[in-house]
C-alpha cells in the first residue's frame, strides 16, 4: 500500500511511483488532441497571412521554429509528428512558389535542418529528464533504505512516523530518524543533516549508525550524544580529506524509562510538542546546545534535563520542514495553531492530519524535507508483544537490517492491529 497523501510508504522502503516517475518525464506536457487542433490552426493563419502578403513576404518558412518549441513540452514521438508536417508544409509551398532551383534547394535544406534539430532537441531533453529522475529515485531508495521502517513498539513508547523527501535533483535532503530498544530504555533520535545532496545523506548515515550502536552501548543519554559527536566528527575528517563540505547535524536526543519522565539532550534542533488530555504544548527544554559535529566551538558540556511523559500521552518531533513550509504568501507553518486541533488524535491520524494540512497550506511545494514522530507513552499494563501485534520485529537494530510481516494466525491483536500491517514510513 503506497498512499502519498497520508504519509504511507511501501514496506520494503522504495519510494512509490519511482519507475512512473521516470516515465513521466518522456510523456508530452499537451494532449494529442489539443496539439494537432493547435497545430492545424496555427499552419491555417500562417497560410493565409502567408497568401495575403504574396511574393513581398514568405510566413510559410517561419513555420520551422515550431520543432523547436514542442521540443520543450512534448513528447519525441510528438516532436517527430510535428517536424514532418511542418516540412510537408513548407516543401509543398516552396515547390509553387517562384524562384531559382537553388532558392528552392537552400530553402529546403533550412527547412529539414531546424526540424531535425527541434527532434534532437527533444531527444536531448528526454534523456537529460531521464538521468535526473533515476539519480533522484536512486537517492531517495538510498535514504530510504537508511531509515527504519515504522510504526515500532518497544516496551515504553510505539513509534509512528511521516517521512517526505523533498526528491528534487540536488536537493535531496538529510533529514533523519530511529527508535532503539536499549539495556537502558528506549532511545529515539530525530534530527537534520545541514545541507543538501548525497553528501547530506552519507552525514546523516554516519549519524544514524553511530547512534545504532551507541544507544546500546551508552549506559547514558550523554554517552550516546558524546558517540554521535565523535561519529560526526569522523565523516567531517573523511569529507574534508575527500573534497567535500563538512556538515553539522542538529538533533534531539530522547530517553525513555519505565519511570513517567523522558530523559533529552537537545543538539539545536526545534523542541517536542506534548499532547495530553485534550491539550497541546511545547516542552520547555531550557538549554540547547551547538549542533553535532560542532562541539569544539563551545565550551559547555552537553547535559540532560527531563520532562514529564505520562501514559496515553503523545510526544510530537518534527524537523524544519514542517515548521518552514511556507504558503503562497511567504507565511510560515503554525505547528502549534493547528495540532491544537488534533489533540483528540491517536498517533497515526495526528501524523495524516499533520501532512495533509501541511500540503493543503504549502500548495504542495516543499522546500525542505518533512519528518515528523509521534511517540505514544504505553501504559504499565501493555507489554511489548500486544503493542506490535501487527507486526513482527526481528533483526539487529545495530545494523538496521529489520523485516516486518504479519503476526501468525491466533496472535492476540487489539483494534487497532490493522494500523500494524502498515509501514508507515
Amino acid at each position: 500500500m503506497a498512499q502519498k497523501r497520508n504519509g504511507i510508504r511501501d514496506r520494503d522502503g522504495a519510494a512509490p511511483g519511482a519507475d512512473g516517475g521516470i516515465a513521466a518525464v518522456s510523456q508530452s506536457r499537451i494532449g494529442n488532441w489539443a496539439l494537432v487542433g493547435g497545430l492545424a490552426l496555427l499552419t491555417v493563419l500562417v497560410v493565409i497571412l502567408d497568401i495575403s502578403t504574396g511574393n513581398d513576404l514568405r510566413v510559410v518558412p517561419l513555420l520551422v521554429v515550431v520543432p523547436a518549441l514542442a521540443s520543450v513540452f512534448c513528447s519525441l514521438r510528438q516532436t517527430i509528428w510535428i517536424a514532418v508536417w511542418i516540412t510537408t508544409v513548407v516543401v509543398g509551398f516552396r515547390a509553387g512558389a517562384d524562384g531559382t532551383f537553388w532558392d528552392f534547394v537552400f530553402g529546403i535544406g533550412f527547412a529539414v535542418l531546424a526540424c531535425a534539430l527541434g527532434v534532437a532537441a527533444c531527444a536531448a531533453r528526454i534523456r537529460h529528464a531521464t538521468e535526473m529522475a533515476r539519480l533522484r529515485s536512486a537517492a531517495v531508495t538510498l535514504q530510504r533504505q537508511i531509515l527504519r521502517p515504522l510504526p515500532v513498539g518497544t516496551d515504553h513508547v510505539v513509534a509512528h512516523g511521516l517521512y517526505e523527501p523533498i526528491e528534487e535533483d540536488r536537493f535531496v535532503g538529510g533529514d533523519i530518524y530511529e527508535v532503539v530498544e536499549s539495556p537502558y530504555g528506549t532511545r529515539v533520535i530525530i534530527g537534520d543533516v545541514q545541507g543538501k545532496g548525497l553528501a547530506a545523506i552519507g552525514a546523516g548515515f554516519a549519524a544514524i549508525a553511530a547512534f545504532r550502536e551507541a544507544a546500546i552501548r551508552e549506559p547514558t543519554l550523554t554517552g550516546v550524544v558524546g558517540a554521535l559527536e565523535d561519529a560526526v566528527v569522523r565523516h567531517n575528517a573523511f569529507s574534508a580529506q575527500t573534497g567535500e563540505a563538512e556538515r553539522f547535524v542538529t538533533a534531539l536526543v530522547l530517553g525513555f524509562d519505565e519511570g513517567g519522565r523522558v530523559e533529552a539532550v537537545n543538539c539545536g534542533h526545534l523542541p517536542p510538542r506534548l499532547l495530553h488530555e485534550g491539550r497541546s504544548s511545547a516542552v520547555t527544554l531550557h538549554r540547547t546546545y551547538v549542533p553535532l559535529g560542532l562541539a569544539g566551538l563551545s565550551r559547555e558540556t552537553r547535559t540532560t534535563e527531563s520532562f514529564d511523559f505520562p501514559p496515553g500521552a503523545t510526544l510530537l518531533v518534527v524537523t524544519d520542514g514542517v515548521t518552514e513550509a511556507r504558503d503562497a504568501a511567504g507565511g510560515f507553518y503554525p505547528l502549534d495553531e493547528r495540532i491544537g486541533a488534533w489533540t483528540g488524535h491517536g498517533p497515526r491520524e495526528l501524523l495524516d492530519a499533520l501532512h495533509v494540512d501541511l500540503e493543503d497550506f504549502s500548495g504542495g511545494v516543499r522546500r525542505d524535507d518533512v519528518a515528523a514522530l509521534a511517540l505514544l507513552r504505553t501504559t504499565a499494563d501493555v507489554t511489548r508483544r500486544p503493542a506490535v501485534a501487527g507486526v513482527a520485529i526481528l533483526g539487529d537494530t545495530a545494523s538496521g537490517a529489520v523485516l516486518t510481516g504479519a503476526p501468525a494466525p491466533g496472535a492476540a491483536a487489539d483494534a487497532g492491529e490493522s494500523e500494524w500491517r502498515i509501514a508507515a514510513v
